[in-house]
């Protein structure tokens, strides 16, 4: 492993991080749908910049319709309602609360994808899942019941990015930054335009770009960087790094918004740590058959799915092109990923 997808990963995950004491200082002076409107608008203009270079702006083709659902979904749940659920829970409570109950995001997305994505849970993935809810509820109730409708708030967001990583990593024709830039131009538009329509804005010139400064580097910026990381490193170990997020936005909070540290906050950080470890160390494996199958999307030549040749292309080197692949069968760990979207009869734990 490079040390510079290492720290591509670990800033990756402090930018993310930063966005919610950032966000708490700009409600100041914003609505909870104006900030996600200009937020998600950043993301945006933080990622068209190679569109316009490569001639890359189209959305998935129209008779291509389960991926037109799918990016419809993860605008909707992703780039709609997911902020603004966060951002209305960030008006209750303190920005390092906040921080830590996004931990929760990770588990709403294993519990989604058992339910709804033919996901597998081991005995290990349970126990992470009811630790992260135990800290989560540890600090709600702690802190009384605005904390409680906080807390709730952000598990609702939690729950929409977690069906918006299901439906994002389904997508199967555009590239990850084109999804960023569609989900940040569609959602930042409605959100701002119902921001307004509720809420006359108030034209503070450096609110705004604080604001749209913030989505750039903290939702757009930081996406780039954990796919360069994942690239270089894979998925699970840069999931693993990414994962320090919500601790950075906690100590973000406490050197720039003045906020204090309780013994909840620690307590409720240490079994968060403890279900993040518990659930990234789930594990599935299983002989599992894959079918003939012919689609588009961005893949390496190393990962055991893909042995097209490329003459002039390194295996490592990740690409996009449309591709078919044979019948086969094989045993390997794997998450429900493009190519892994089938029934666990015969599960190795």
């Amino acid at each position: 492993m490079q040390k510079h997808t290492i720290i591509l990963a670990l800033l990756s995950a402090a930018l993310f991080g930063a966005a919610t004491p950032a966000s708490k200082w700009l409600l100041a002076g914003l609505t909870p749908f104006q900030l996600a409107g200009f937020l998600y608008l950043g993301a945006a203009l933080a990622v068209a910049p190679a569109f316009f270079i490569k001639g890359t702006l189209s959305l998935p083709s129209i008779s291509d319709k389960p991926n037109r659902l799918r990016l419809l979904g993860a605008v909707v749940f992703g780039g709609i309602l997911g902020p603004v659920l966060l951002l209305f829970g960030l008006s209750l409570a303190e920005a390092g609360s906040v921080s830590l109950w996004l931990n929760l995001e990770l588990a709403a997305t294993a519990v989604i994808g058992v339910l709804f994505f033919r996901d597998h849970l081991s005995i290990n993935g349970w126990m992470g899942v009811l630790a992260a809810m135990l800290a989560a509820s540890l600090l709600s109730w702690s802190q009384g019941s605005a904390s409680i409708a906080a807390g709730a708030l952000v598990l609702l967001a939690c729950i929409c990015w977690g069906l918006d990583n299901h439906l994002t990593a389904l997508i199967d024709g555009i590239t990850p930054s084109q999804s960023t830039f569609w989900k940040g131009l569609i959602a930042g538009s409605v959100n701002l335009s119902i921001g307004i329509a509720l809420d006359p804005l108030s034209l503070d010139t450096k609110t705004i770009v604080v604001a749209l400064l913030v989505g750039s580097l903290s939702y757009g910026a930081s996406i780039v960087l954990y796919i360069r990381s994942a690239q270089g490193m894979g998925a699970t170990r840069a999931q693993v790094i990414f994962s320090s997020a919500p601790f950075f936005g906690v100590a973000l909070s406490v050197l720039y918004l003045g906020e204090s540290i309780s013994g909840a906050h620690l307590l409720a950080a240490v079994i968060f740590i403890v279900a993040i470890t518990l659930l990234l160390s789930d594990t599935h494996s299983h002989t599992h058959v894959h079918e003939e199958l012919s689609h588009n999307h961005a893949h390496r030549h190393d990962d055991g799915h893909h042995n097209h040749y490329h003459p002039d292309m390194s295996p490592s080197v990740r690409h996009t092109h449309h591709h078919e692949h044979s019948h086969l069968e094989h045993k390997h760990p794997h998450w429900p990923d493009l190519h892994h979207r089938h029934s666990h009869k015969d599960d190795d734990k």
